[in-house]
């Protein structure tokens, strides 16, 4: 499965997974600008209602994110893949048919985003694990960028589209667009792998999930690196959700704004991950791959505030010059950051650190939404823009205080941690305290 030299394309699973993944963003970056207009526009949800149903949206990383990277290294990937985009499908297809009968309500959709949630969860954490087995670790860096910049454009793609959606078919008829994605995604991801053999089963089965999440952890927290890559990666989240979440209500309430501008708003940033990942290689190049992390953001940390003065007229441009700068750190840190995360641990933890990541990252959006939520009913929309741009800009600190800062070259993947029935084995018996041992 691993070439031994060329391009990540030349591998014909790489090329299904990317096409596959390709409609699976599509549809996700759909319902994300049309589930929270629909609540706004047709269910009447206020600022509140609207944080929480963002919160639900990313609540799942919180619940099951962590023990789902312990199953993921488990099982065989295209399996996880397929049911993840089948059962997204069935969840947003069941909100159009609701708003046919007259039956749509703010707690379906409520349970629509966090079941959606959870599956997403399985597929995030399984279409990251799988790509170095896919294409091998010496085409880490091309195959990061192929997948980011895939998923900027689904990012212009979907949200343009999505705001568009809403004004020429009406919200519920536009979540059914997400739906009929998240289908065709899941039948192109039945090619992944097929024609290979079955793979062993990853991991023992006997082993409590506690104790192999458990070394998730440690491996992530452990490392002063992937600690760093963590912390960073998760105050951005937190900034951007303080900002997006509170977005749907300023645009079409205070700045009266349709959702179209809503849509071209987000998919400027779409732009901006497609800029950063395209930069990101010869950053990496010149400077090296831990200092053009470092750099980036502290180059990118101060127009980043400019979000906070969105406006109509001239300040929409200000705050989409800031966003798109925003976003253009985010495509790089996608691209390097990932690479380096993947490079710095060895495969049978693969699911593992990603489940980490993905739990301390879109935990990181589901406490934004809820802050969002609760700052914009008590202070203002406006207050919670601010507070999410002021953490936007500060999120590059833990990586600029690393030792990422003076990283050059990619470090060898390191070997695999001793399983720790070997380990426990292997150590000396402890000496005996009582009188009868």
């Amino acid at each position: 499965m691993n070439p031994a030299s060329g391009s990540p394309w030349r591998v014909r699973d790489f090329r299904t997974l990317f096409a596959a993944s390709a409609l699976s963003h599509l549809g996700t970056n759909v319902g994300h600008v049309v589930v929270p207009l629909l609540a706004v526009t047709v269910l009447d949800a206020g600022p509140g209602q609207a944080g929480a149903l963002a919160a639900l949206s990313t609540a799942a990383f919180l619940l099951i994110g962590l023990p789902a990277g312990a199953w993921v290294d488990r099982l065989p990937a295209r399996r996880v893949l397929v049911a993840a985009d089948a059962a997204r499908a069935v969840l947003l297809a069941s909100v159009p048919v609701a708003w046919w009968l007259d039956a749509l309500s703010l707690p379906q959709l409520y349970a629509v985003v966090l079941l959606n949630g959870c599956a997403t969860v399985f597929f995030d954490v399984g279409s990251q694990s799988v790509l170095p087995d896919l294409v091998g670790r010496e085409r880490l860096v091309p195959a990061n960028t192929a997948v980011v910049s895939l998923m900027a454009g689904a990012n212009i793609a979907g949200r343009g589209a999505g705001g568009f959606l809403v004004q020429l078919l009406t919200a519920p008829l536009a979540v059914a667009g997400g739906a009929v994605a998240y289908l065709a995604s899941a039948a192109g991801l039945t090619g992944v792998g097929r024609g290979q053999p079955s793979p062993e089963p990853k991991g023992d089965r006997r082993r409590l999930p506690a104790a192999e999440v458990g070394e998730g952890l440690r491996h992530v927290f452990g490392s002063r690196e992937l600690r760093a890559l963590a912390l960073t990666a998760a105050l951005g989240n937190l900034g951007a959700q303080l900002v997006n979440a509170m977005l749907p209500v300023l645009f079409t309430r205070e700045l009266g704004l349709s959702a179209g501008a809503l849509g071209l708003y987000w998919a400027v940033g779409g732009v901006g991950l497609l800029l950063g990942a395209a930069s990101a290689r010869r950053l990496a190049a010149r400077l090296g791959h831990g200092r053009a992390l470092a750099r980036a953001g502290l180059w990118c940390a101060p127009a980043t505030l400019a979000v906070a003065l969105i406006g109509q007229g001239p300040w929409l441009w200000v705050a989409g010059a800031g966003w798109l700068t925003a976003t253009v750190k985010t495509g790089i840190d996608n691209v390097l950051g990932v690479t380096l995360r993947q490079q710095l641990t060895p495969d049978p933890l693969l699911g593992r650190m990603n489940a980490t990541f993905r739990f301390l990252l879109t935990g990181a959006l589901a406490v934004g939404s809820v802050l969002a939520g609760v700052i914009g009913e008590l202070a203002g929309v406006r207050v919670a823009v601010w507070a999410g741009a002021v953490c936007m800009a500060c999120a590059f600190l833990p990586v600029f205080r690393s030792p990422l800062r003076t990283l050059r070259q990619l470090p060898e993947a390191p070997a695999p941690p001793r399983p720790a029935a070997l380990t426990a084995s292997a150590a000396p018996p402890r000496p005996c305290r009582r009188r009868r041992c």
